[in-house]
């Protein structure tokens, strides 16, 4: 049978899942935030010695190199978010990348300060990446330890739900300062995301303030003495589950950035749509994830994460092809209809049930650590490159998109065999030490032989 935390309040387990959804909205509004700025604006601000072209590759590749500091994050801020507890990090994670990101709305271009301006903006996208490198990990980690029998799943979607709102909220600001002329865009009105995000800084630090302690964590470090080094301790216990993590990351991450950071900048420079209709396809997009992550997270509660993970990735290879045709055909319906079905069954039904999947594929004392170090090495291999990747697949075949869709395929396969390799973790305990150990026998005989 399944373990749950200990019973608390309701009005507790509302508090942590706004803390859980608003929190990690306010940080990936900061983070994606610079992908679509990245996108739009920051070739000409900040590397206008290049065409265009070249220029928005220049902007992709800080926005990848940002991913290289994440795994970083990860063990660092997993090491004493074991160690210490998961409040104290969450609100340091925050601070991290709601900081850098409000300070790059400070920053002079290129024409004020030359090669001094993308120094700076890369040295707060990396002070961005290393904050991220543990907060989405920590934010799912306090819903799922506190989600009561049979509903794990369920709560662990408020994470991914706010990520997916974050999107939403960059893309909606951006459609809102591209109504402006392009001489005020590139003046100071690329500005203003960045700089509103002071305020949303604020908010989430004081919601994050106001959580408790998760009882796993509390009743784990009662029990038992703490980890020395969690991150290693994780891998030496579940190297298996340590590296399905890894590539379950593979097509969830990459095709969760290459669609909406490169997908919005193939629209507008390659297709030459107007800013609007790739927007407004975006933020579509988002909205139709936001539902399916909750469906796809509820329906994991129900028959099991590993088919609805497999589900979305299988669909995501399906549809890579049919998604640039429909793109291409330059309609506004056909466009939005494209990312609407993309990023909602495809992304929403990988993003929903992997919350609950990664937590339960670590014990409490090295949960946190497991989580976000092998979570965020997948992100170096996926999603950090993929919108460079693409849009260099592009430039190789002459604005053709065909590579890009086979580039989808196999970052969706990949996702697919390491689900397929995985363990099904619904039924197991999330306060044992051995999370495979605990697993039900009518699941546990669904396994691949290993």
């Amino acid at each position: 049978m399944s373990g749950t935390a200990p019973r608390v309040s309701p009005n507790t387990l509302r508090h942590v899942l706004v803390a859980s959804a608003i929190g990690s909205a306010l940080e990936w509004y900061d983070f994606f935030i610079y992908g679509t700025a990245s996108a739009l604006v920051f070739g000409e601000l900040f590397f206008p010695k290049f065409d265009v072209t070249a220029g928005t590759l220049a902007a992709y590749a800080t926005f990848a190199v940002g991913f290289l500091v994440r795994p970083f994050g990860g063990l660092f801020f997993g090491h004493f978010g074991d160690r210490m507890g998961r409040k104290p990090m969450l609100v340091a994670t925050i601070l991290l990348v709601g900081g850098g990101t409000f300070l790059i709305g400070l920053l002079p271009t290129y024409a004020a300060i030359g090669i001094w301006a993308p120094l700076l903006l890369l040295l707060m996208r990396l002070m961005q990446g290393f904050g991220a490198g543990a907060e989405y990990g920590g934010a799912v980690i306090l819903a799922v330890e506190f989600a009561p029998p049979g509903k794990r799943g369920l709560y662990g979607s408020f994470a991914p739900l706010g990520v997916t709102a974050g999107n939403l909220m960059a893309a909606g600001v951006f459609y809102l300062v591209t109504m402006m002329s392009k001489d005020d865009l590139l003046a100071w009105g690329w500005r203003i995301p960045f700089l509103v995000s002071l305020v949303l800084l604020l908010v989430g630090v004081y919601i994050r303030m106001r959580i408790s302690e998760t009882p796993v964590f509390t009743e784990a470090n009662a029990k038992r003495p703490k980890l020395r080094v969690p991150a290693i301790e994780a891998l030496r216990r579940h190297p298996r589950n340590f590296l399905v993590v890894i590539g379950a990351r593979l097509a969830e991450n990459g095709l969760g950035y290459l669609f909406p950071v490169f997908g919005l900048g193939y629209v507008i420079n390659t297709l030459h749509m107007s800013r609007e209709v790739a927007i407004t396809g975006v933020m579509l997009g988002n909205f139709a994830e936001m539902f399916c992550i909750v469906l796809a997270s509820w329906l994991s509660d129900k028959i099991g994460r590993r088919p609805v993970y497999m589900g979305g990735a299988l669909f995501s290879a399906l549809f890579a092809f049919p998604f640039f045709l429909m793109v291409g055909t330059r309609n506004p319906v056909m466009i939005s209809l494209a990312f609407i079905l993309i990023m909602g069954i495809g992304g929403g039904g990988m993003f929903g049930p992997q919350a609950a999947y990664f937590a339960e594929l670590f014990g409490p004392r090295l949960r946190y650590s497991g989580f976000a170090f092998a979570r965020e090495l997948g992100s170096i291999l996926a999603g950090g490159p993929s919108p460079l990747i693409a849009a260099l697949l592009v430039g190789w075949m002459a604005g053709a998109p065909w590579g890009v869709a086979c580039y989808v395929i196999l970052l969706s396969l990949l996702t697919a065999l390491a689900i397929w390799w995985g363990p099904e973790t619904t039924h197991s305990d999330i306060r044992a030490e051995h999370p495979e150990d605990q697993e039900a026998p009518e699941v546990a005989s669904t396994l691949p032989a290993q």
